[in-house]
């Protein structure tokens, strides 16, 4: 730093001069071959000062203009340029780590206004917490979409207009977050993706021997033996002095001999040298039964919409049982499953409408919550990845007349409803499968709100999405698609009140594009007259 640098040069000045001081005339000579080579120490010490001084400005001028050019293109087409992923996710990692790295350069020789500054904006600024869920929202949009990490790194997503890639150190980043949550599955393919691009001599700051040692541990996590043991041993090659290699090379082999004896082989071919693909390891099993078949059709893969079943669809013209507000205007309705019957109604909200709704749920957007089936408390779960906020009817006239509409197209009373609720579901923002209703191993979910369980749903789609953010209904292979301005409406209760295990419904990750909705549930209370119970379970 300047600071020791220039400590350095004084230290050796006032040195050289008690030296010279001490020394009697008739030593003096004796001793300045000495003295000299210390001056030229000084010099050369010097000389690291004045390069660390201009580096650092150089570092900084340079700074300044790579991040000119990105607020330049980010600024022309905000909403555009973060409907990119990878475009979010270094938004993140710029505000939450690179400019905490450019404070700390510029503090070496303080700066009050910048510092001010970045002391006002910082509170502002994305945390670590932040930054590791955008990394993850990445990952999950390359399984669910099955992208393989190359397409991220070059920014080959579909609907793209911005181009955004990321770095050796970005994928190495991205690796380093998904092994500290013992992701191994995807550590292996972003490490792996660093080690490619470092292979095409692309800029980088990590290590090849750092890349390598999370890399190879990460596949020895996944079980492929051989392939750990060829890394470790290009490690090893790269760095023989490493703190773990040469013991995890050792414990490798000891390994694999002794699975080859178990298996009554002699040996086994020693793993290549070729990149490992999307495809090469089984992702593990979570918590999620329909994993595949949610994630599938999400993809808009395994859709059972037949044409014959297509053949018993229809649209119409939809008023409400000649409600007087829809009579002029009545509402297009179109059919889009016909058990459980679910409708789309055209027209549902206005342009206007949805940016009010937006500007007033803005500045209340929290994470959203889900209801704890054992205790009934909202709370947030790594499931449900959205913002949302909870607009009531007096707020705005708006309000208000959306609520009124939502009563009229579907003939319940939204006296007993719950509050319109808005969400907002960025990169990789979903819902995975669940149901709106409360099943009967958690009776108190709506207890407190005291009218009875969720009869019905009514989301409006307030945004097109340009890839990804559908809704989806992993038991009969439905996925409805966002369309801003159109509304989706479905019972999630029979006429008996026993619950439709069929709605059970997700929000697909959003690939690419910003999802807002809103929805309304509409609670049993009410809907006494309006919608009669029923001994069957029909529609």
């Amino acid at each position: 730093s300047r600071g020791g640098y220039v400590l350095s040069i004084f230290l050796r000045f006032h040195l050289l001069k008690s030296v010279i001081a001490f020394f009697p005339l008739n030593l003096l000579l004796g001793q300045m071959t000495d003295l000299i080579y210390t001056e030229k120490e000084l010099v050369q010490s010097l000389k690291e000062y004045i390069k660390a001084e201009e580096s650092k400005l150089d570092a900084v001028k340079s700074w300044a203009d790579k991040l000119d050019v990105v607020t330049r293109a980010s600024t022309l087409d905000p909403e555009g340029y973060l409907a990119h992923p990878v475009n979010a996710y270094k938004l993140m990692k710029r505000l939450n780590t690179e400019w905490s790295e450019l404070e700390s350069l510029v503090l070496q020789d303080p700066s009050d206004g910048f510092i001010s500054n970045m002391t006002v904006h910082r509170q502002y600024f994305p945390d670590q917490e932040d930054e590791k869920g955008a990394a993850k929202a990445l990952m999950r949009l390359q399984d669910t979409y099955k992208l393989d990490s190359e397409s991220f790194a070059r920014g080959k997503l579909p609907g793209m207009h911005h181009n955004a890639i990321l770095t050796v150190d970005d994928c190495y980043d991205m690796g380093k977050t998904a092994y500290n949550e013992a992701d191994y599955y995807h550590a292996v393919l972003w490490m792996q993706q660093a080690l490619r691009q470092m292979d095409a001599e692309e800029e980088h700051v990590v290590s090849k021997a750092d890349v390598l040692d999370y890399l190879s541990y990460s596949v020895y996590q996944m079980g492929d033996l051989p392939r750990a043991i060829e890394l470790t041993r290009r490690l090893v090659a790269i760095d023989s002095s490493h703190q773990r290699a040469g013991g995890n090379l050792r414990y490798f082999e000891k390994l694999l001999s002794k699975q080859l004896n178990e298996l009554n082989q002699e040996g086994q071919e020693p793993a290549t040298e070729e990149p490992i693909q999307l495809g090469t390891y089984k992702r593990p099993n979570d918590y999620l039964p329909e994993r595949e078949i949610y994630e599938a059709l999400c993809r808009g893969e395994g859709v059972k919409m037949t044409t014959e079943r297509r053949s018993r669809l229809y649209c119409r013209y939809h008023d409400g049982n000649r409600n007087p507000r829809l009579l002029l205007q009545p509402m297009k309705e179109e059919d889009e499953w016909d058990s459980p019957h679910i409708v789309r109604y055209l027209n549902a909200l206005s342009d206007q409408e949805i940016e009010k709704i937006k500007e007033l749920a803005k500045p209340r957007l929290a994470r959203a919550t889900v209801r704890d089936p054992i205790t009934g408390v909202l709370t947030t779960a790594n499931y449900r990845v959205s913002k949302s906020a909870w607009l009531e009817g007096e707020e705005d006239p708006v309000i208000e007349r959306v609520n009124q509409r939502i009563e009229d197209i579907t003939g319940l009373t939204t006296q007993t409803a719950e509050l319109l609720q808005i969400a907002n579901y960025g990169v990789g923002g979903q819902y995975e499968p669940h149901f709106d209703f409360s099943r009967k191993e958690e009776p108190d979910a709506f207890k407190t709100l005291g009218t009875g369980n969720r009869v019905a749903t009514f989301l409006n789609y307030m945004s097109d999405v340009e890839a990804g953010g559908a809704t989806v209904f992993p038991d009969f292979g439905a996925a409805i698609y966002p369309k801003k301005g159109t509304a989706v409406f479905w019972y999630n209760l029979f006429r008996s009140g026993e619950g439709d295990y069929r709605t059970r419904h997700a929000a697909c990750p959003v690939l690419v594009g910003s999802k807002w909705v809103s929805n309304k549930w509409i609670h049993e209370r009410g809907q006494e007259f309006r919608r009669p119970c029923g001994l069957t379970e029909v529609d």
